[in-house]
């Protein structure tokens, strides 16, 4: 099924975009936010309790899927959708990012990647091949392209024979692609290069997938400079009718930079897991439950926050249900969270629709950073 993205509006003033495809008869609206669901679900929360919070397309991951339950098990189930009860959009990813995660350079050849299968120690092989058999099988609305993810510190040399090798793959990919209800989208490369991404955006395009991806921005560290030269330098060559995602990215200021240089979807699994470690998003910045300053703090995390948490728990009972480690603090964080990351990319686009995107980030950073803004 195609998403059939249309842009409503392109902002004067930055590249931003304001668009919206249909799935399933419903509407859904770019920039957008999408939450993680790793295991098939997105941690601690119900597939209800994800739509109340308005999100569109979700994400699982191919590689934790593949190992456990097993892409065929899914299948029988009749793919993701039935499987975890999710009738929205559902983008699952190449399991690669994971895998080069437990990788070594050795184990790279031009077949594909060798790993240790963290459950059991098995040494496992996954190929671009692989990587879309599973995906086929899973059944998401929104495949990913098997790529390398060189850290950003890599040299010159080593991320370009890495975009020539991701290109081969992304081929091959394509090539083993067979569900013709599942979209592709293929993934630039580069570093904070713009050559490289230059060269790794156009020959994917080459290939005419059916979206692109932006990799290597979240996964070492990075400067904030340097990732929004890689937004900037991707966008900058991907065709205007197609989505644009950013994989990982997850910090409030870096959505706003990369709706700015032309990005639409983004990504991660922060809300979640900054919600386990008792840390709340709110707009004057982020703040720690756990401090005892919260302890007779008997307001909601957020007074202009409309999400459930908000509307019926107190700083000071939140705080205790993690001092507990009750794990409905976890929930109710994850569920305030995940909500500000929506409501922040639907502020985005009012402001894209106004023509006031730079107007709105100036005031986000002004409230978002207080005494430090400036100085960041």
């Amino acid at each position: 099924m195609k998403l059939d993205f249309k842009i409503k509006k392109e902002e004067k003033n930055t590249k931003a975009r304001w668009g919206e495809f249909n799935f399933n008869g419903k509407v859904y609206e770019t920039p957008m936010f999408m939450p993680v669901g790793t295991q098939a679900t997105v941690k601690t929360l119900s597939p209800e309790e994800i739509k109340e919070m308005g999100a569109g397309i979700i994400l699982s991951n191919t590689y934790h899927l593949w190992l456990r339950p097993g892409e065929d098990i899914v299948s029988r189930a009749g793919g993701l959708h039935q499987f975890m009860n999710y009738d929205g959009p559902i983008l699952t990813d190449s399991g690669g990012f994971q895998v080069f995660s437990l990788a070594k350079p050795s184990d790279i050849s031009e077949e594909g990647v060798v790993f240790k299968n963290h459950l059991n120690g098995d040494k496992l092989l996954l190929t671009p091949e692989k990587s879309i058999e599973i995906q086929n099988k899973l059944d998401s609305d929104i495949a990913m392209s098997f790529d390398e993810c060189p850290p950003a510190s890599a040299s010159y040399t080593y991320l370009k024979e890495s975009i020539e090798r991701t290109l081969r793959w992304a081929k091959r990919g394509k090539m083993a692609h067979k569900n013709k209800n599942q979209m592709l989208f293929g993934i630039v490369q580069g570093g904070y290069y713009e050559d490289l991404r230059k060269f790794s955006a156009t020959e994917t395009v080459k290939l005419d997938f059916d979206g692109y991806s932006i990799g290597g921005v979240a996964n070492d560290h990075e400067s904030k400079e340097d990732m929004y030269k890689a937004f900037l330098y991707s966008t900058k060559y991907l065709p205007k009718e197609k989505l644009r995602y950013a994989m990982g990215i997850g910090e409030p200021i870096d959505i706003i930079e990369g709706v700015i240089r032309g990005v639409d979807l983004f990504d991660c699994v922060s809300p979640t897991r900054l919600a386990r470690h008792g840390h709340a998003f709110t707009k004057y910045g982020k703040i720690n439950l756990k401090n005892a300053k919260y302890k007779e703090d008997f307001t909601p995390i957020s007074k202009d926050c409309d999400c459930y948490t908000c509307k019926s728990f107190t700083k000071a009972y939140i705080k205790h249900l993690i001092n507990a480690d009750e794990s409905f603090g976890a929930r109710l964080l994850s569920i305030h969270n995940i909500r500000f990351l929506i409501s922040l990319t639907e502020e985005i686009r009012e402001a894209i629709q106004s023509d006031s995107l730079k107007e709105y980030r100036e005031c986000f950073l002004k409230n978002y950073y207080g005494d430090h803004y400036g100085k960041k």
